[in-house]
């Protein structure tokens, strides 16, 4: 990497940054699964009511379909991660189109957390989503630095350039 401008460099290492997020949130999800669902159960009336009755037991017990947060969470770190690989990859080669996709996977991510946000989280994922919302917003800085669009451009014009 070391040619390539501050600014892209930067918004690789906030894309492996975020990575590593991904990581920590997707084990915290598995280790404080109870912590979710109680969370996700004072949403949810007949969660709460069979919650109320008898316990996380009782809920885990019952008819009533509790969402798979480890199995999303293990998914989207899996599609995340192939997204970053191919992605960082392009981006490093000079490909505008991977600036475009990082920016708008950064933007609907920070949608998506700015709506979770909302929801009532335990305190260590609200704090987790709060630092992949800054994470997400210093990806889009970096990606529209002014030295990483000479750099996009200046790729693009060796690759249009006859050999």
């Amino acid at each position: 990497m070391g040619q390539l401008p501050t600014s892209v460099r930067r918004s690789i290492w906030t894309v492996w940054a975020l990575v590593l997020w991904g990581v920590v949130a997707t084990v915290l999800t598995v280790l404080l699964r109870d912590d979710l669902v109680l969370a996700w159960a004072e949403g949810n009336s007949a969660a709460q009511e069979v919650l109320d009755a008898g316990g996380l037991d009782a809920l885990e017990e019952s008819s009533i379909r509790i969402p798979g947060f480890a199995a999303l969470a293990v998914t989207l770190l899996i599609v995340y991660v192939a997204l970053a690989v191919v992605l960082v990859a392009f981006l490093r080669g000079g490909h505008g189109w991977a600036r475009m996709t990082l920016t708008a996977t950064a933007a609907f991510t920070s949608f998506a957390i700015v709506v979770g946000l909302e929801r009532e989280l335990p305190l260590l994922f609200a704090v987790m989503s709060v630092v992949a919302l800054v994470l997400n917003l210093a990806l889009m800085w970096f990606l529209w630095r002014g030295d990483t669009g000479r750099f996009l451009r200046a790729a693009s014009g060796r690759a249009a350039a006859p050999r």
